[in-house]
């Protein structure tokens, strides 16, 4: 199937048209599209179906809608969950993110200095677009105006390729357009007077500077960029080479994603600390900001519909990162400023307030630097308490505040978003948090592992900070193999870079079995839970109950993702102690699994074995999955081969774990069970030679004391994989 949003709605099956009726409907297609093959949760769904006013029993109405929205599209299309809905496809099956796709390799092509390859691309992106993007998505206004925004740097940077390859004449018209729909674009008449230039109208490029020159005095009061000017004085002079080059660029946000993006406004050329101040606190960044370009669109998109927005995630996850950069990147539109309320150093939760207070600069006569409000008196002879004064100063203001690491402190952090969300209406709160605030109102925005893609070029961006010159070559399967083992959490993987200054990259992938002794050189500035892998864990670890530390040690004996009946019968857990888990976010729960972050299973795996009850566990969990395969084996010959084949293929990483750990630990009666189980799955999902050989390792424990029965069907099962061979 395919999805189009940019236009009016289009979904196709094979090339044919799919029926998606009804306004409603369309809509929260769209929303399942803007975030194709990831979870939307219910309230970010009952927003933007029902515009924020949903009728009453709006539960049983999304429901129906995700009826309707199965029999259109197929039921195994669309996918529930605990908080939200998903839509099964990929990414690449929605012409938006296709586009985003298109665009950000033609920008790496074009930055790389291959023109032709990046026109194709870019052309390919622009093609897809019909008109309107999301005009099926009720106000949907910023959103709309990130796409076009979008759009207009994918035709600049389409321009600047076709530029590349001397196609001066072609691009004019086409520029002379752009500069008209963007007079205060500086880039358009950048590209508009080296255009004329190459075709050989040197006067007509020399009037276009002055044009861009009268436009941006009328308008702005200011000049153009020294970038522009330059340009305008090498083509006064009759140098070719200085006129064909393209003014400077400044990098953006959204240049993280080869997405483009537009000059800053003419005449802000200068550095950012020359300019007029921005209101607020955030500090200006000392690295690079990789991947997530959509999740910051999203989060601003949150904001706007909402007033309180959750990042939640595992320590190292980046919340703290994803949260400044999409503070900053709606700052312009906040009349009052963004402040960062750090947390992380609060050791008493009563002390929550005071940080605000100090974070904010507020005095007993209000915030230094936002506008003076009256504040409200306190009664006679009584000094008002904190959140009082942060009340009084912040009622009539509007801001955001970026309450940051609240998990430690999350109950006295929720009462005060409750307080500020409820008595200061122009008051929004981003927060980033291992658990939810718990409070009404609240959005939640989870922060998992980086793409794959994403992930390799962090860790190739930190590593050219401490080894200069630095390429991957030779290297990159090592790379991406520690990426993947760090489960592309940026924290972890930005410790393995720092490691480079005296490993190889194939080096620390060795080592990563001892990760927590391997990464230990974080910034000396950072906090001290940041400063090591080990901490980071540590800090979620001491802040769960026993109960909920017993679980979470006894998860690690899975090997993959466990179901609630293999969570409850092997590590004797219940759903309200699971879902704690979930709710900090040592555990997650997706498709109807509970997994945990390889890092995190490994620090649960060191406590499993202090326990002492690691012996107990590991053979519950072999005995639960033996039991699993004798019950399969009979179904994988008759009508439901195909359902049983499914459910042993989601438990094969388990499956594999406990005939390993019996052959290792010599349960012969548990190893045959397993083998004479598992005989024809291994068979039918293609996993013949791995069968053999786990078949062999069991055969070679059975002693005189074996089960017949069990012994003849391991026999049995292990010369048929060994005839069949891998197939």
């Amino acid at each position: 199937m395919s999805f189009a949003v940019l236009g009016p709605l289009d979904v196709r099956r094979d090339g044919r048209p799919v029926e998606v009726g009804g306004r409603r409907l369309r809509a929260l297609l769209t929303l399942l599209l803007l975030d194709a093959g990831r979870a939307v949760s219910t309230e970010a769904l009952v927003a933007g179906v029902w515009d924020d006013r949903p009728p009453g029993g709006v539960g049983n109405a999304l429901q129906a809608l995700v009826s309707r929205l199965r029999a259109a599209l197929g039921r195994d299309l669309v996918i529930g969950g605990p908080s939200g809905y998903r839509l099964a496809v990929s990414p690449d099956q929605v012409d938006l993110h296709r586009f985003a796709r298109l665009t950000r390799e033609g920008a790496g092509a074009l930055a790389a200095g291959d023109p032709g390859r990046a026109a194709g691309l870019l052309r390919e992106a622009l093609g897809l677009w019909r008109g309107t993007p999301l005009a099926d998505l009720p106000d949907a206004e910023a959103e709309v105006a990130r796409l076009e925004e979008l759009r207009t740097a994918a035709v600049e940077d389409r321009i600047e390729a076709e530029l590349a390859l001397g196609r001066h004449a072609d691009v004019i018209p086409e520029l002379r357009l752009l500069v008209a729909a963007h007079p205060l674009r500086e880039r358009p008449y950048g590209q508009l007077m080296r255009a004329l230039y190459g075709a050989g109208r040197r006067v007509e490029a020399l009037a276009a500077y002055e044009e861009a020159r009268s436009v941006f005095a009328d308008r702005l009061g200011a000049d153009p960029s020294p970038a522009l000017a330059e340009l305008h004085l090498a083509m006064l002079r009759g140098d070719p080479a200085g006129a064909g080059t393209p003014p400077a660029r400044a990098p953006s946000p959204d240049r993280n994603a080869g997405l483009g993006a537009p000059l800053p406004a003419a005449g802000s050329g200068a550095p950012r600390s020359s300019r007029a101040p921005r209101r607020g606190n955030l500090r200006a960044r000392l690295t690079s900001f990789v991947g997530r370009q959509d999740d910051v669109a999203r989060i601003g998109a949150l904001l706007a519909a909402g007033r309180l927005v959750t990042l939640l995630g595992p320590g190292g996850a980046g919340k703290t990162r994803l949260a400044v950069e999409s503070a900053e990147a709606i700052a312009a539109r906040v009349p009052d400023g963004v402040w960062l309320v750090e947390l992380a150093p609060v050791a008493d939760p009563a002390e929550v307030p005071q940080a605000a207070l100090t974070a904010l600069g507020l005095r007993d006569t209000g915030p230094v630097p936002v506008r003076a409000v009256p504040a409200v008196p306190p009664a006679p002879g009584a000094e008002p308490d904190p959140v009082t004064r942060l009340v009084s100063a912040l009622a009539a203001r509007d801001t955001l505040i970026v309450l940051d690491n609240c998990e430690h402190v999350v109950e006295q952090a929720a009462a005060l978003a409750d307080r500020l969300l409820a008595e200061c209406p122009g008051v929004r709160i981003l927060a980033t948090s291992r658990e939810p605030l718990g409070i009404t109102g609240e959005r939640l925005w989870p922060v998992g592992p980086l793409a794959a893609d994403d992930a390799v070029r962090l860790f190739a961006e930190r590593t050219a900070a401490v080894r200069p010159g630095y390429t991957m070559d030779g290297e990159r399967d090592a790379v991406e193999r520690i990426c993947r083992e760090l489960d592309g959490m940026p924290l972890a993987i930005e410790l393995a870079a720092a490691r480079l200054r005296t490993l190889s990259a194939g080096q620390i992938a060795d080592r990563l079995g001892d990760r927590f002794r391997l990464l230990t050189t974080g910034s000396r500035t950072a906090t001290p839970r940041h400063q090591t892998l080990r901490a980071v864990v540590e800090w979620s670890w001491d802040l769960l109950d026993d109960g909920a530390r017993a679980l979470a040690a006894r998860r690690a004996a899975a090997a993959g993702g466990a179901t609630l009946e293999a969570a409850e019968k092997v590590c004797e857990g219940d759903v309200d102690v699971l879902g704690r888990l979930v709710d900090k976010s040592l555990v997650v729960f997706d498709g109807g699994r509970y997994r945990m972050l390889e890092t995190i299973k490994a620090y649960a795996a060191e406590r499993l074995a202090e326990s002492g009850g690691e012996r107990r566990v590991r053979r519950a969990h072999a005995e639960f999955f033996a039991r699993l395969a004798e019950t399969a084996e009979p179904h994988l010959r008759g009508a439901e081969q195909v359902e049983w084949l499914a459910r042993l293929s989601a438990e094969h990483d388990n499956l594999s774990a406990a005939l390993r750990w019996a052959c290792e630990e010599a349960e012969t009666d548990l190893a045959l069970r397993l083998v004479g189980g598992l005989g024809w799955y291994w068979w039918l999902s293609g996993h013949r030679l791995e069968g053999a050989q786990r078949s062999a390792e069991a055969l070679a424990l059975a002693g005189d004391g074996a089960d017949p029965g069990r012994l003849a069907l391991a026999h049995a099962v292990h010369g048929l994989l060994s005839a069949g061979g891998e197939g």
